[in-house]
């Protein structure tokens, strides 16, 4: 409910600022995910430094900003668009219809993190574990039944004996759409009865709780209970180290080191998707692009590394901003 009231909440404020920044639309508008948000919010400070208008960033998780992005082209709607996800064919669909042309950037790779607060129990599980801890349905001698996993230990004695609470993102989030695949699926194949969406159902009882796009609230929220649990990206964890723990999972640490490599498995790519239309039309859009895609930014030892994205292979890079400079259209 949460993440719908900021999604809400956040559109009325599109309908409000974007007619009045299209009274002379200086800047860029950016919308989309709280994952790739301070990447993109590095890039638009730099801009900014360099004289250029400040872009306009909201985080209003991959798939409103999907949503927003797609509507329409032109000064009313979002040049670029955040995500932790790929654009579905469904969503190609919905802007190709409305003459809007995405063009695919992807700009790395990030971990989906398990995280509590330093002064609680430092935790390791398993996807099986995070799986049982999570799903809605679990199977019993009596069938199918609601998952009556309500601590830790319930689940493995070796675990603590603490309330199972876990914050984490909404559906319209790109962080859920990874976490749902890499975790939920991945978990569920251990149970033979259950299949489809019995496997990607989180439970709605209280143990797992949404919490909106804003990853700095879950944050503050750990620190509040250090046996809560939360949900959220690499880069977040990088930015509170003093406050927060990784949880491993599978006994993999989640590090630059091994989200890279791949062997952390809950990992997955970054993009920005840009509106070809609204390219010469909306001043800076080209410049933000290009910034976007130096060395200097994504690069090995770029930036945003420093902030915790994971850089793509050298020579993906340059693939991936050949295309972004020469407005490659998305195609599935």
């Amino acid at each position: 409910m949460a993440g719908k009231l900021a999604v809400s909440a956040f559109c009325g404020l599109v309908l409000q600022v974007i007619p009045h920044v299209a009274e002379a639309r200086d800047r860029l508008l950016i919308v989309g995910s709280s994952t790739v948000f301070p990447f993109a919010s590095a890039v638009a400070e730099k801009m900014g430094e360099g004289g250029s208008k400040h872009p306009i960033v909201e985080s209003t998780g991959s798939g409103a900003g999907f949503s927003l992005f797609c509507k329409g082209v032109g000064e009313n709607t979002p040049d670029i668009t955040n995500a932790s996800r790929r654009m579905k064919p469904s969503e190609l669909e919905t802007c190709m219809a409305n003459g809007v042309t995405p063009v695919e950037v992807e700009i790395g790779y990030d971990g989906i993190v398990l995280a509590n607060s330093r002064h609680g129990p430092k935790l390791e599980l398993t996807v099986d574990q995070i799986f049982q801890a999570l799903a809605e349905a679990l199977p019993s001698e009596e069938g199918v039944l609601a998952n009556a996993n309500m601590s830790w230990s319930d689940i493995d004695p070796g675990l603590p004996n603490e309330k199972i609470e876990v914050l984490g993102p909404p559906p319209t989030s790109g962080t859920r759409d990874a976490f749902e695949e890499l975790v939920m699926e991945t978990g569920c194949k251990s149970f033979s009865e259950l299949s489809g969406e019995q496997c990607t159902r989180i439970r709605h009882d209280g143990s797992f709780v949404e919490a909106g796009e804003n990853d700095d609230l879950i944050v503050g929220a750990l620190e509040a209970n250090p046996a809560t649990v939360g949900i959220f990206g690499y880069s977040f964890l990088m930015q509170n180290l003093d406050k927060i723990q990784s949880i491993g999972v599978n006994g993999i640490e989640p590090t630059f080191e091994k989200i890279a490599s791949g062997e952390y498995p809950v990992s997955r790519p970054l993009f920005i998707y840009v509106k070809k239309q609204n390219v010469g039309v909306i001043p800076g859009l080209e410049e933000y692009v290009e910034a976007f895609t130096s060395d200097e930014a994504w690069g090995d030892e770029g930036y945003l590394a420093q902030k915790g994205l994971i850089p793509l292979a050298h020579e993906e890079r340059q693939r991936q901003a050949q295309d972004a400079r020469n407005l490659t259209p998305l195609k599935f």
